[in-house]
């Protein structure tokens, strides 16, 4: 069995526009703080952000016809880097053969290792996956040692907390609207927003908050110490990954809350040096920005070994990310990223085959490889030519 074609390729979904019975979701309107917030033209979840920039898909096609498909981020960016780059890496090579591939595709990285270049390799490595169960007629979570749990548990993410609450979820996430160049007034918002979540999703549920890189370790312990009367559960990505001091001098300080980060850390390397430094209490990769499947895996085996626990993020909206989750014994819960209208099926923005959660729990599909189900007349190659140059409000 032989890789014969690798390729970008883009779906035609089609648009699911939200009933008459529901109101815009959270995520077209909240105020969301991340690094370049410091312009104040920035701060909103709009599309005005530099950095949201859509997926591509990609499709490795085994001699036989038979396909499996993964998806990255940074889609305009990272196709280029599969199809002229990797693609001719490996094509004609085993399709099992997973490690090799991932080591030729980091070896060759040399001078541009992380980013994007990371990113490609993830939907490189989701495709492999999926195609490696298709072939062996199992699905993925099985092809890495079977179910660790009866279900993955769910922790949602976003500001609709009433109707998170109605949709069963006990676990929960909030945006963060401050950016520590805001000084005390902002602080003084934060705390008002953080304690209108607590009351309304009550004391014994889980609360964390997602700062977005926005802090430095000075303002991240003031937050810390100022949010400590309502009881996070952790306080999530508040420093930018490279700051790898300030993560240590924040765990050393911040002893009632966990401290959580790693989606903006782009490969295992990354991740061992914040491990071996007892940085971090809970490691969050992106399987869609930080090498794959392959590369989350060896995370969780490094976070694993010192204790620390394997929480991906975005993991439940993803096939991918549900089939980790269910198979990893230290990965208590997935993310589920609220991404629709208030009173929306949850389901509208799942690629086809992807279970939608239930009373916050989701199981993932038992078809071969990631069980996605998307149809044929979806698939089309991905277009270069009519990709558009992004464009800001200043």
């Amino acid at each position: 069995m032989k890789i014969k074609h690798v390729r970008c390729i883009q779906l035609n979904t089609p648009v699911v526009k939200p009933g008459p019975n529901t109101r815009p979701g959270w995520n077209s309107y909240a105020i969301r703080s991340r690094p370049i917030a410091r312009f104040s033209n920035y701060t909103r979840v709009d599309g005005n952000q530099p950095g949201t920039i859509g997926k591509v898909w990609v499709q490795i096609t085994a001699d036989d016809g038979t396909y499996g498909l993964g998806s990255c981020a940074l889609g305009p960016m990272a196709a280029p880097l599969i199809d002229y780059f990797i693609a001719p890496m490996i094509e004609g090579r085993d399709p099992f053969a997973i490690e090799l591939l991932n080591d030729l595709i980091w070896r060759s990285h040399e001078t541009f290792q992380g980013g994007i270049a990371t990113a490609a390799q993830s939907g490189v490595d989701l495709a492999l996956w999926d195609l490696k169960g298709k072939l062996l007629e199992r699905p993925v979570y099985e092809l890495i040692g079977g179910p660790s749990h009866k279900s993955v548990d769910l922790y949602a993410t976003g500001d609709d907390l009433e109707w998170m609450r109605e949709l069963g979820f006990k676990r929960f996430k909030i945006s963060n609207p401050f950016f520590y160049e805001q000084g005390s007034e902002g602080l003084a918002q934060l705390e008002e927003h953080v304690a209108h979540a607590r009351d309304v999703v009550g004391n014994d549920a889980e609360l964390m908050i997602n700062p977005v890189m926005s802090f430095n370790a000075d303002m991240a312990l003031r937050v810390a110490e100022r949010l400590r009367p309502y009881k996070l559960r952790w306080l999530e990505e508040p420093l930018p990954p490279w700051d790898l001091e300030g993560h240590k001098e924040l765990k050393r300080s911040m002893t009632w809350t966990a401290l959580a980060t790693g989606e903006h850390h782009y490969g295992r390397k990354s991740f061992q040096q914040l491990i071996a430094a007892r940085a971090v209490d809970i490691v969050q990769p992106d399987i869609e920005w930080t090498g794959g499947f392959s590369e989350t895996l060896k995370i969780y085996t490094y976070a694993e070994a010192a204790g620390i626990e394997t929480i991906t993020h975005m993991g439940g909206n993803t096939a991918w990310g549900q089939h980790f989750a269910y198979a990893m014994p230290e990965s208590s819960q997935a993310e589920w990223f609220m991404d629709t209208d208030v009173g929306q099926p949850v389901a509208d923005k799942l690629m086809p085959g992807v279970p939608a959660m239930k009373d916050g729990r989701v199981t993932p599909s038992d078809a071969p490889g990631f069980g996605l189900e998307i149809p044929e007349d979806w698939i089309v190659p991905w277009d270069y030519a009519g990709q558009k140059r992004a464009v800001y409000t200043t």
